[in-house]
């Protein structure tokens, strides 16, 4: 049974097996199968992995990764290090003491993040497994998992990615962590501005040179790792004795006093996954890496484990230096308040203070370098407009077009939403459709492996255990409901003025959005005027490719599937840079073919 299979253990597969007898049609090394409706291509990377089976509308896979290879086990580790300790560690454990009423249930629900945050890894190996050489992480396996209607998910998937995919909370808590160190107190434009600057010299870092951006990433998150360090061996110095600490070991007595609510346990798990949120950011780059599925796997674990010991530890270190009612009362960061108690001295809170600026900006790096690569997926599925623009890595060698569209976006949330209401609404309308998708992620799994089996496809490199992917599947449910349960005060008691669930309702509006979009733009418009959407591969001077959806008039649909094969290339194997097929996204008709 599946349920006993190793969740981390490889299976060792032979490219023979890839030819499926009595499903595949061979042709110069390629495959495809057929299972009713859905076509499935054979494709195989350059970054030595295992060829994969992928539905035939997914983006094609790039045989030579345009970004190059340059993603070692080093880089794997600081690449979701550096995503996950941000500013979570030091400043989320008041609200979760706050949350959960005790230290002990405190200390549960940072190991229960460990747990949700492997179930979840475990899913993601799964998914690379089958799809080892793309790209993009949850863009490549929702795309797979729901591949009919054709480009749905895609579409709304895309939207919710590249619309919503600001950094502004993060670039503002590393303004407000740069004035501390000096002690100002800033207006709310000198802060914006800062923030700016701030983001503007991420974004520099990054777009130049893929290699180097990495090297500036992986040196920050060892910074980071060397301050948890520091905070985890001086909190185990406090409850040794002999500081300045009164009574270390008060805390820890009579541990689970204390009361929680619905509400507050809720709002403690949805801060513990965001200070784990990260552990899955070197899927972003899995074509970028040689071998990635053992790589990942065993570096991505590393990594994992290293931050939730160094969270346990740090949070032990916040339990033995500051009383519970002084942590759970505090507006102040935790760190802030342990390394008072334990230094008392104001120049060791602005090295603190310091230390925090440095590890948001390390963050902004890391979701810069995993969040271009997501949105570059996208542009290559062919469903937003102008492919060229997401897919070129021209003339750095970097994912130019997403960098230049993240950091646009980002700078609008920042400059523009009051402070407030309207910045904390747009900040939370993030998260439900992220949970939507969530859910979907996790049952598709079970989706792949059902169609695999029907197809008589071989057995992935990795496959999870069934009771993680229950337990995810769970996870996300219950953070899916748990939003509409309203808040200890009333339903006016949120972080905004008004209803709690705007944000819920609102992002509930925007999946619909997409839906109704999707059916105009490939059902309804096209029935009207006489036209279907067709994709097409498109082929850049830097070796990029990329989907492009075109309007192929009705008479002309026989010609164009007898000349292109299900992919979108055309029969003779030329990939154009040029079409004579007009763009799905021009407003002129298309002229015949």
């Amino acid at each position: 049974m599946s349920f006993w299979r190793r969740p981390f253990s490889s299976r060792n597969g032979d490219a023979d097996e890839w030819a499926v007898a009595g499903h595949v049609t061979a042709s110069d090394g390629e495959g495809e199968v057929s299972d009713g409706s859905l076509q499935y291509t054979r494709e195989k990377g350059g970054n030595d992995s295992l060829p994969s089976y992928q539905e035939a509308s997914g983006a094609p896979v790039e045989t030579k990764s345009p970004l190059g290879y340059d993603v070692g086990a080093v880089t794997i580790i600081f690449l979701n290090v550096s995503k996950m300790i941000g500013t979570g560690v030091y400043s989320t454990p008041s609200t979760i003491l706050k949350g959960t009423g005790s230290v002990g249930l405190s200390m549960i629900w940072w190991a229960l993040g460990f747990l949700t945050s492997i179930a979840s890894l475990a899913m993601y190996l799964e998914y690379a497994a089958y799809f080892p050489n793309r790209s993009g992480s949850e863009v490549v396996y929702l795309e797979q998992a729901f591949p009919r209607p054709r480009w749905f998910f895609p579409t709304a998937f895309a939207f919710q990615s590249v619309v919503l995919s600001f950094s502004s909370g993060n670039s503002i808590v590393l303004a407000t962590y740069l004035f501390r160190i000096s002690g100002y107190t800033p207006t709310a434009w000198q802060l914006k501005g800062v923030a700016v600057a701030g983001y503007t010299v991420a974004l520099l870092v990054v777009v130049f040179h893929t290699r180097t951006s990495y090297y500036i990433s992986n040196s920050i998150g060892a910074v980071k790792l060397l301050t948890l360090t520091f905070i985890a061996i001086t909190g185990l110095v406090v409850l040794g004795g002999n500081t300045r600490v009164p009574d270390p070991h008060a805390n820890f007595t009579n541990a689970f006093e204390g009361k929680a609510t619905p509400y507050g346990i809720t709002n403690a798990l949805y801060k513990i996954i965001f200070s784990y949120a990260g552990f899955e950011n070197a899927f972003n780059v899995v074509n970028e890496v040689k071998n990635p599925i053992k790589q990942i796997k065993r570096n991505g674990t590393i990594a994992l484990l290293i931050v939730t010991v160094l969270y346990i530890l740090a949070n032990v270190a916040y339990f033995a230096a500051v009383p519970k009612k002084d942590l759970a009362a505090s507006s102040q960061i935790a760190a802030g308040l342990f390394f008072t108690n334990v230094f008392g001295d104001s120049g060791a809170v602005r090295g603190l203070n310091f230390l925090i600026a440095l590890s948001s900006f390390g963050n902004l790096l890391a979701v810069f370098l995993g969040q271009s690569r997501l949105i570059r997926e996208c542009g290559r599925q062919g469903v937003l407009p102008w492919p060229r623009f997401w897919a070129s890595t021209r003339p750095f060698g970097t994912p130019l077009g997403p960098y230049l569209f993240k950091w646009a976006i980002t700078v609008i949330m920042i400059l523009a939403p009051p402070a407030g209401d309207v910045f904390n609404f747009i900040t939370d309308l993030q998260v439900y459709p992220s949970a939507f998708f969530n859910v979907a992620m996790a049952v598709g799994i079970y989706m792949v492996r059902y169609r695999r089996k029907r197809l008589n496809l071989p057995r992935a490199e990795f496959r999870a255990w069934d009771v993680l992917m229950i337990f995810n599947i769970l996870v996300n449910v219950f953070l899916l409901v748990m939003p509409w349960y309203p808040p200890d005060g009333g339903p006016f008691a949120g972080d905004v003025s008004f209803w709690y669930a705007t944000y819920v309702v609102t992002g509930i509006g925007i999946l619909v959005g997409c839906g109704v979009y999707y059916f105009l733009w490939i059902w309804a418009v096209p029935k009207l005027r006489g036209y279907r959407i067709r994709q097409e591969v498109l082929q850049l001077d830097d070796g990029a490719q990329s989907h492009r959806l075109v309007k192929v008039p009705v008479e002309a649909l026989a010609d164009w599937d007898a000349t292109h094969d299900v992919v979108g290339r055309e029969r003779n194997g030329a990939l154009r840079e040029g079409s004579q097929e007009v763009r799905a996204e021009d407003s002129a008709d298309a002229e015949k073919l």
